[in-house]
């Protein structure tokens, strides 16, 4: 049912974007931010659920829990700088975009750079 009301609040809010958009054009990307909270609230508790069962199959398969946490960090990192950056698109900022994609990215890189180097380590363990 969540699904629902993510679909309610979008079109809701789209809808209030396109009338108020013709009246004021700069209270238009207030109104997509804030239902883009009110989404992103209603998706927590989702969020939540996901990251209960990344821990139990962290805890059965013995994997490092910090490699764990530095994936989930990537992961919230692309789905918030991809939202951050629709953000800056929707307002007419495709440059301003661009840079937070590419901020982004290279975060990414940095927090996986110990996940490769633990792939090494075991790929020369394994090697004769």
């Amino acid at each position: 049912m969540e699904l629902i009301k993510i679909i309610g609040v979008g079109l809701v809010a789209a809808i209030a974007i396109i009338v108020v958009k013709q009246v004021k054009p700069e209270m238009a990307i207030i109104i997509a931010i804030a239902s883009s909270l009110v989404i992103l609230l209603l998706l927590i508790e989702m969020l939540s659920s996901v990251t209960q069962i990344f821990e139990v199959l962290v805890n059965k398969t013995g994997i490092n829990k910090d490699l764990f946490t530095s994936v989930l960090k990537m992961i919230g990192i692309g789905y918030i700088t991809d939202f951050s950056a629709n953000i800056c698109v929707d307002s007419g900022n495709n440059a301003i975009a661009d840079k937070i994609l590419l901020a982004g990215k290279i975060t990414i890189l940095v927090l996986a750079l110990p996940i490769i180097s633990s792939l090494i380590d075991i790929i020369v363990g394994i090697m004769p």
